[in-house]
């Protein structure tokens, strides 16, 4: 276990804004995360667990506490069999889209869909990570984590989890520190249905259809390319937190207010907005095609330290010189913009520490 004083939380975030931590430990093992864990909440001290990075917007006065960042690693087959399936626990320190690129490489379907998205496993069930029709809630079988309250180890099925968009019981409370994750693929060379329609597109083949899990991967990392969404150095379109806004999710009579307003601001011949069936009933809609409308359009905020990706109106990004504060004064015109706009509240899929927006 290694223990620093003062270390920037920028270089550990993908956003790369955010001061100084006043203490970062960085965890190894489990017993390494669990005493650390421990050791904070019995001195009654303020906590950060930290894992890629890639779901945090930081103050830039730091934090005034302890990081635990979690640096665990295993991936272990629990079992495989020839009947097609395989269950696998993988350590929440495990860089996500490493444990992707090795369950195509082994044949084992249900995430290949989630290639390129950056951050830790341990992340992963706690935000519901999802993205061109597939959720992490479809393959986790079980997730064991640290109950800071009544300081034991415990594991929760899925059913156990509450998982919904982008959502679990994890993210509801700041209890839980996830230590690993098992996932039950299913052993095959082809992919699970594709249920994206770009994605679908770029393959070649009608949405539904399977492909080898190899072509799968390669096909997101394209399509997640195109919009900034794979991690480059290089590329200021990529230094951000992904997604900043969740789709917003409302009821049928509430969707036809929105069309209504947008009617009202765009005119009966402009274009609507996008119309997609919630699995619990509601409706949802796309944030990108909200923020776009509100007149805020790629490169929003340019030439200034932070605008919105000049490849994808959902990403605000630092543009190199940018502080967490010139992060969440973009993002709180943006949403504030759509507010008044059309009605709509859009919700920051990233967690804040130290600020609000």
């Amino acid at each position: 276990m290694q223990e620093l004083h003062d270390v920037s939380l920028a270089e550990h975030t993908t956003m790369r804004v955010g001061g100084p931590a006043q203490r970062l430990v960085v965890a190894e093992t489990i017993d390494e995360l669990v005493d650390a864990v421990r050791e904070v909440d019995d001195a009654q001290e303020p906590l950060l667990v930290l894992g890629g990075g890639s779901n945090l917007v930081i103050a830039d006065e730091g934090f005034a506490g302890t990081v635990v960042r979690v640096a665990t690693s295993g991936i272990e087959v629990e079992s495989q069999d020839s009947c097609g399936g395989a269950t696998v626990r993988i350590a929440a320190g495990e860089v996500w889209d490493d444990v992707v690129s090795q369950a195509v490489a082994q044949g084992w379907s249900g995430v290949e869909a989630l290639s390129g998205i950056p951050g830790s496993t341990g992340a992963t069930p706690v935000q519901n990570v999802g993205a061109y029709g597939q959720e992490v809630a479809q393959t986790i079988a079980r997730v064991r984590v640290w109950d800071r309250g009544t300081q034991e180890v415990r594991s929760f099925s899925a059913s156990e989890c509450s998982f919904t968009y982008r959502h679990s019981r994890f993210k509801a409370s700041s209890n839980y520190v996830v230590l690993d994750v098992t996932f039950q693929f299913v052993v095959a060379d082809l992919s699970r249905p594709i249920a994206y329609a770009d994605l679908a597109a770029g393959l070649g083949i009608e949405t539904g259809a399977r492909v080898p899990l190899g072509d799968a991967r390669e096909a997101v990392l394209e399509q997640r390319r195109k919009r900034g969404m794979v991690l480059d150095p290089a590329d200021h379109d990529t230094w951000s937190c992904g997604s900043f806004f969740t789709n917003p999710i409302m009821s049928t009579a509430r969707f036809e207010d929105l069309q209504s307003r947008v009617r009202a601001e765009l005119g009966d011949d402009g274009p609507t907005p996008p119309r997609f069936e919630d699995a619990d009933g509601g409706v949802k809609t796309s944030a990108a095609w909200l923020i776009d409308k509100a007149g805020f359009g790629k490169g929003f905020g340019m030439p200034g330290p932070a605008a919105l990706s000049t490849k994808h109106t959902l990403a605000v990004t630092n543009r190199g010189s940018a502080t967490a504060a010139d992060v969440a004064a973009l993002a709180r015109q943006v949403r504030d913009g759509v507010h008044d706009r059309f009605g709509v509240t859009l919700v920051n899929e990233p967690v804040f520490v130290g600020h609000e927006l």
